[in-house]
C-alpha cells in the first residue's frame, strides 16, 4: 500500500513543489550525461546512487541483474556496502520485497521494516536512520532484467509514489545503458573472432579445408592442388601418419569438377581383409553368409564424384588385382555377382607406407603402383614446417579454449619448448597435445613446467640438465675415461637439451662467418629459411 502525502493547494506549497520538480529533472539530467559519457558503467551507476543519496532522496541503493538463468537475482552496483555484505546479497525469484518485485514486475514498498517480515536484511545490519523499503523492477522488451532497490529515510523529501516514479526513472537509464554496453561488448567479441579469422586467413596464405601452412613445402603443395585438382587424374597422397592426408583429399574433391557429387572415404586398414571387398565392390544377397539383401560398395556410391582410399598400401594381393581393374576398365562386380557395373570415380589413395620398398619385396603390384602413382604429392611431416607450427599452435589453442571456455596464454619459453619439439605424430599429435594443454593447464598463462604432463616422458628427460652420475664428488672436476681399445664399442653420449642448442648455436655463427653475415646465404648453407635462421638469430642473441 502507498501513502501519498498531500500538499495543500497555496502558492508556498506549489513554489515548493516546482523546486523538488526542478532539482528533480536537474538530477536525472546530471546522471544521464555521466552514463552517456564513461565506458565504467559499474562506477557510474554508483555515483548516480551517490547523487541521490546527497540529495536526501534515498539510501544503501543497490541495483541486481537478473542471472542467466533467470533464477536469481545477483548484485550489480551498490553503495553502502561491505565486500562481505555485497556477497551476500543474492535473492531468488519471490524471495524478499526484492525477489518478489522481480517476480511480479510490480514495485514492492515496504512502510516499516523493523515490522515486516518481508525485509529479509541479507545486507546487514538496519541503519537507524532508514524506515522504509522500495524496490522497484526493471523491465525491457523480453521482461524483468532486474531490480533497484533503495532504504529510504524518516526524512525523504518525497512521497512513496514519487519515489517509485524516480527509482523508474533512474533504473530505465541505469538498464538501458546496462544493456547497450553488453550489446557493444557482444559485437567487440563478434569483431574479435573475425578478426583472428583474417589475420589466419592472411598468415596461412593459403587454407584448403583447414589446411593452415605457409611454409615453403606447403606453399607447394598448395600450388600443386590448384594445379591438378580440376583433372580427373588419379592421385596418391604421401606422408607420415598424423599429416593431413584426408584434409588434402578432401580439397582435391571440392576443388574438382565433381565437387557437387558424392565424396565417399574408406580406411583400408581399418576394416579386416574379409569385410574389405564387400565394402569396397558391394555384394550381392547371399553371397555370403551375413550378406541378407544387397548392397552397394564405396566404388558405386561414389560414382560421379571421389573416392579416397587410405592406406591403400594394407590391401592383400587378391584385392590389389580387382583394384587394378577398375582402375584401367572403369567396372567391376560385386561379391557374388555376375553383372558387371560400369562407374565413373576419381580415385585419391594415401600411404604412410614406403610402396617402391613393398614393390621390390613382391607385397604391392608394380603396375597397380603406376596406376595409383599418376600424381603424387608429397606432404611434409611437422619438423620440416617449421614455420607453420607456431601457426598450428595458437590454431588450436584458441580452438580449444573457445570449445572448453578457458583463457590461457602461452609463456615465451612454453611457446619455444613446443616450437622445438619434434612432432613425431605430427598435425595429429599437436592437436591433442594442444587440448591436453587446455583442460589440464590452469587458466592464466601456461608456463614449462606446466607442460611436464603434457609432453612425452622421454622428451621432458631430454629437455633437463642432465645430472652427475651419483658417485662423482660434486665439486670435482669430471676425470676423462681412459681410451678404450680400438675393438671395443663406447655408447654414444647422451645429448642434452643445452647441448643441441649449443652446437646449433656454434652452426649458424660458422654459417654467418662463413658467408660474411649475409642470412639468406647462411641459411641456405644450413637448409634453413631466412625466416627461421632470423629467428634463431634472436633466440640465441647472436652478434651479427
Amino acid at each position: 500500500m502507498m501513502n501519498r502525502i498531500n500538499i495543500p493547494d497555496n502558492p508556498e506549497c506549489q513554489t515548493c513543489s516546482l523546486t523538488f520538480a526542478y532539482k528533480e529533472i536537474e538530477l536525472l539530467y546530471e546522471i544521464a550525461v555521466e552514463l552517456a559519457s564513461t565506458t565504467d558503467i559499474e562506477g557510474t551507476i554508483e555515483q548516480g546512487m551517490r547523487l541521490l543519496k546527497r540529495h536526501g532522496y534515498l539510501d544503501r541503493c543497490a541495483l541486481f541483474i537478473l542471472n542467466d538463468d533467470k533464477t536469481a537475482l545477483e548484485l550489480f552496483a551498490s553503495i553502502d556496502l561491505s565486500q562481505q555484505q555485497r556477497m551476500m546479497a543474492v535473492y531468488k525469484l519471490g524471495e524478499g520485497a526484492t525477489g518478489l518485485a522481480a517476480q511480479s514486475a510490480e514495485p514492492v514498498v515496504i512502510e516499516n521494516i523493523h515490522n515486516n517480515i518481508n525485509y529479509l536484511n541479507k545486507m546487514g545490519s538496519i541503519n537507524t536512520t532508514s524506515v522504509s523499503y522500495i524496490a522497484v523492477p526493471l523491465l525491457q522488451d523480453d521482461g524483468v532484467i532486474g531490480v533497484i532497490s533503495a532504504n529510504i529515510g524518516a526524512n525523504a523529501p518525497l512521497n512513496f509514489d514519487d519515489i517509485v516514479r524516480m527509482l523508474t526513472i533512474v533504473g530505465s537509464l541505469f538498464a538501458g545503458t546496462l544493456a547497450t554496453q553488453r550489446r557493444f561488448a557482444k559485437e567487440k567479441e563478434e569483431l574479435t573472432e573475425l578478426k583472428t579469422y583474417y589475420r589466419d586467413e592472411l598468415l596461412s596464405d593459403h587454407k584448403f579445408e583447414n589446411i593452415i601452412g605457409r611454409s615453403t613445402k606447403m606453399q607447394q603443395v598448395f600450388s600443386m592442388l590448384e594445379t591438378v585438382a580440376p583433372s580427373d587424374a588419379t592421385i596418391l597422397v604421401r606422408g607420415e601418419t598424423g599429416t593431413g592426408k584426408e584434409l588434402i583429399a578432401t580439397a582435391v574433391h571440392n576443388l574438382s569438377q565433381r565437387k557437387n557429387g558424392p565424396f565417399i572415404k574408406l580406411n583400408c586398414a581399418a576394416i579386416s581383409e574379409t569385410l574389405l571387398e564387400s565394402e569396397l565392390f558391394g555384394h550381392e544377397k547371399g553371397a555370403f553368409t551375413d550378406a541378407k539383401e544387397t548392397r552397394k560398395g564405396r566404388f558405386e556410391l561414389a560414382d560421379g564424384g571421389t573416392l579416397f582410399l587410405d592406406e591403400i598400401g594394407d590391401i592383400t594381393p587378391a584385392l590389389q588385382v580387382k583394384l587394378l581393374r577398375i582402375l584401367q576398365e572403369q567396372e567391376f562386380e560385386r561379391v557374388g555377382g555376375t553383372k558387371t557395373i560400369k562407374t565413373n570415380v576419381r580415385l585419391v589413395a594415401a600411404t604412410n607406407r614406403n610402396l617402391e620398398e613393398m614393390v621390390k619385396k613382391g607385397e604391392f603390384r608394380e603396375d597397380l603402383f603406376y596406376r595409383l602413382n599418376v600424381i603424387p604429392i608429397n606432404l611434409p611431416p611437422l619438423r620440416e614446417r617449421y614455420e607453420d607450427v607456431k601457426l598450428l599452435v595458437e590454431h588450436y589453442l584458441r580452438k580449444f579454449m573457445k570449445e572448453h571456455r578457458k583463457q590461457m596464454s602461452l609463456s615465451k619459453p612454453a611457446l619455444e619448448l613446443l616450437l622445438d619439439y619434434p612432432w613425431p605424430g605430427n598435425i595429429r599429435e599437436l592437436q591433442n597435445t594442444m587440448e591436453r594443454i587446455v583442460l589440464i593447464c590452469p587458466e592464466g598463462e601456461i608456463m614449462p613446467e606446466m607442460l611436464n604432463h603434457v609432453l612425452p616422458f622421454n622428451y621432458q628427460k631430454m629437455s633437463m640438465p642432465q645430472q652427475a652420475a651419483p658417485q662423482a664428488p660434486a665439486a670435482a672436476e669430471p676425470t676423462p675415461p681412459p681410451a678404450a681399445p680400438q675393438a671395443a664399442e663406447q655408447p654414444a653420449p647422451m645429448m642434452t637439451k643445452a647441448s643441441l642448442k649449443e652446437m646449433e648455436k656454434e652452426s649458424i655463427i660458422q654459417a654467418l662467418i662463413d658467408n660474411r653475415g649475409i642470412q639468406t646465404k647462411a641459411a641456405a648453407q644450413l637448409g634453413m629459411t631466412a625466416r627461421q635462421i632470423g629467428y634463431k638469430i634472436r633466440k640465441y642473441n647472436i652478434e651479427l
